[in-house]
C-alpha cells in the first residue's frame, strides 16, 4: 500500500517537473561565468540549442558555440564592451539567422543582415538560419550549364559550371579578388545573382569592391556580406554561412547564384581563435580537428537543384591565400580536396606583368568541361598542347644561340597563346569573342602579329564574328558544335580580314 502511494507521489512529482520544463519560457536566464577575448563561458541554460542567439546587457549578442554539461561556450557577435562576470544572459529561442529576399539586392550587410551602406533599413518577410543541411544527392542535377567568367584563361582551360565549387588560390596581392570581381561583372546580362562575402578585410578594400560593382552596373544584382577585420571573430566565422543561406533562398526560387568567399584562410583563422579561447584541443598548425568539416559543410551547399525543388543553382568560388606559393599547406590542401578544381595564381607571373597571373599547368576543373560550350572542344586540346610545349621549350631556348625551324615555330605559337590569355582588369570578354580569337590563335593567324598590333587584330576578329559571320556566333550561343566546313569558312574570312588590315602578311611557299 505504502509502495503504491510512493509510486503515485513520484509520478505526480515527475509530471510536475516535466510540465515545468515544458512551460519554461524561451527567455531562460543565466549569468556569465568568465570572459576571454571574444568568447565567454555561461552557466546553466541547459535547454540552449547549438548556435542559438543569446543576448547580453548593452545590446551585445552572442552565439552558443560549445555545449557541455555544466556550461555553454559563447562566441560574441558584437564587441563585449562593458560586460563582466555575473552579467545576465538571455536566450532568444532561435538560432542565428539572416534576412533573405529581393530587398537585399544592391545592399551591403553584415552576417546578421544589418545594413552597412547607410541606405536605411532592409525590410524582408523571411529569415533563414545561417547553418542548413546540404541538399541530398538525389535532389541535385549534374553540372551541365556553363558559368562564363569572361576570362579567357579560365573559360577555355579551367571552365566553371553552374553549381560547381572552384577554388581560387594564390599568394597575397596576386589578383585573386580582381579575378572574382571580373567574374561578377561578367554576369551583368546573364541573370545570375552574385554574392560577395568579405571576411576579415579592411573597410577600404570592401568599399573598393562596392565602388567597382557600382561603376560597372552590376551592384543592383549583387549582395555584399561583409565582416570587416575589426569585427569579432564570431562575425567573421558566421559570414560565409550567412552568404550561403542568402544564396540558397534565391536558388530555391529557381535563380542561378554565384557566391564568392573572400577568403576562407581568414575564416579558418577566426575559427581557430574562438576554438582556442574555448579550450578546444588544437591540432596541426593549432587548428582544431574539425576545421575540414566546417569548410566541407559550407561548400557542400553549392549545387544545381532539380526543377521540382526550384531548379536554381549555387556556384561557389572560395578564395584561399597561400604563402610563398605553398599549396600543400594545411588549409589549401583541405579546400582543394573539397572543391571541384582550382585556379592557381602565380606570383612570378604577376611580377612579370602576365595578367591575370593564372598558372594553367597547376589549374584544373574536374567538372566544368561537361558544362563548357561545344565550340570550345576543338580549341582547348591544341591550346593546352601548344602552350605546355612552349613552357618547356622557353626555358631551354634562353641558353641556345640558334634553333631549328620547328622549335622556332612552337615558341612563336606559345608566345601568341600567352599574349592572347592576357587580359586587363574590368574587361571580361564575351564568349563569342573569346572563341573567335582562340580559333585564330589555334590556326596560327596571330603568330606573326606584333604585340603593338594585337589589340587592333582582336578588334578586327570581333567585328567579323558579330558582322559577316553572325551566323557562327548564333551557333556558338545555341551550343552547337562548329562543323569543319563552318570552321574553315570562318578561318578563311578572319585571315582575309587580317590581311586587308595589314596585320599579317601572305606567307610564301
Amino acid at each position: 500500500m505504502l509502495t503504491e502511494a510512493l509510486k503515485q507521489a513520484n509520478k505526480i512529482v515527475n509530471d510536475a517537473v516535466n510540465q515545468l520544463d515544458a512551460d519554461i519560457d524561451i527567455d531562460e536566464i543565466s549569468t556569465i561565468e568568465s570572459i576571454s577575448g571574444c568568447t565567454a563561458e555561461v552557466s546553466g541554460l541547459k535547454s540552449v540549442k547549438m548556435e542559438e542567439l543569446l543576448t547580453f546587457p548593452n545590446g551585445v549578442q552572442g552565439m552558443a558555440f560549445t555545449l557541455s554539461k555544466d556550461n555553454v561556450g559563447v562566441v560574441f557577435l558584437d564587441e563585449p564592451k562593458g560586460l563582466k562576470a555575473g552579467d545576465r544572459v538571455t536566450r532568444t529561442g532561435r538560432v542565428v539567422d539572416v534576412p533573405v529576399g529581393d530587398a537585399l539586392l544592391g545592399r551591403v550587410i553584415d552576417p546578421l543582415g544589418k545594413p552597412l551602406d547607410g541606405l536605411g533599413d532592409i525590410k524582408t518577410d523571411m529569415r533563414m538560419p545561417i547553418e542548413r543541411e546540404a541538399f541530398p544527392i538525389m535532389a541535385r542535377l549534374p553540372v551541365s550549364v556553363p558559368l562564363q567568367t569572361g576570362i579567357k584563361a579560365i573559360d577555355s582551360f579551367t571552365p566553371i559550371g553552374r553549381g560547381q565549387r572552384e577554388l581560387i588560390l594564390g599568394d597575397r596581392q596576386s589578383g585573386k579578388t580582381a579575378l572574382a570581381v571580373d567574374t561578377i561583372i561578367n554576369q551583368k546580362e546573364t541573370g545570375v545573382i552574385s554574392i560577395y562575402c568579405a571576411i576579415a578585410q579592411r573597410g577600404t578594400a570592401i568599399a573598393r569592391v562596392v565602388d567597382n560593382l557600382k561603376k560597372y552596373g552590376v551592384l543592383q544584382n549583387s549582395i555584399i556580406v561583409a565582416a570587416e577585420a575589426d569585427e569579432t571573430a564570431g562575425m567573421q566565422y558566421a559570414a560565409p554561412y550567412a552568404a550561403a543561406a542568402i544564396g540558397e533562398y534565391f536558388m530555391q526560387k529557381g535563380k542561378d547564384v554565384l557566391v564568392i568567399y573572400d577568403d576562407l584562410t581568414a575564416h579558418a583563422r577566426a575559427y581557430r581563435e574562438v576554438s582556442l579561447l574555448l579550450r578546444r584541443p588544437p591540432g596541426r598548425e593549432a587548428f582544431p580537428g574539425d576545421i575540414f568539416y566546417i569548410h566541407s559543410r559550407l561548400l557542400e551547399r553549392s549545387t544545381r537543384l532539380k526543377p521540382e525543388l526550384g531548379g536554381g543553382s549555387l556556384t561557389a568560388l572560395p578564395i584561399v591565400e597561400t604563402e610563398a606559393g605553398n599549396i600543400s599547406a594545411y588549409i589549401p590542401t583541405n579546400i582543394i580536396s573539397i572543391t571541384d578544381g582550382q585556379v592557381y595564381l602565380s606570383s612570378s607571373m604577376f611580377q612579370k606583368g602576365i595578367l591575370p597571373a593564372i598558372d594553367t599547368g597547376r589549374s584544373v576543373s574536374r567538372v566544368g568541361g561537361d558544362a563548357q560550350l561545344p565550340a570550345y572542344s576543338s580549341l582547348v586540346g591544341p591550346l593546352k598542347l601548344s602552350f605546355s610545349q612552349f613552357e618547356e621549350l622557353e626555358s631551354f631556348a634562353k641558353f641556345r644561340s640558334s634553333m631549328d625551324e620547328e622549335t622556332a615555330k612552337q615558341l612563336k605559337r606559345g608566345r601568341a597563346i600567352r599574349s592572347v590569355m592576357k587580359q586587363k582588369q574590368f574587361e571580361p570578354m564575351d564568349v563569342v569573342d573569346q572563341i573567335a580569337i582562340l580559333t585564330a590563335t589555334v590556326e596560327g593567324l596571330l603568330d606573326d602579329v606584333v604585340e603593338a598590333d594585337r589589340a587592333k587584330a582582336y578588334e578586327v576578329i570581333i567585328s567579323i564574328i558579330h558582322g559577316s559571320k553572325k551566323n557562327v556566333a548564333d551557333m556558338i550561343l545555341a551550343r552547337q558544335k562548329l562543323s569543319k566546313e563552318v570552321k574553315a569558312d570562318l578561318i578563311s574570312t578572319l585571315k582575309n580580314a587580317l590581311l586587308s588590315a595589314n596585320l599579317i602578311k601572305v606567307k610564301e611557299n
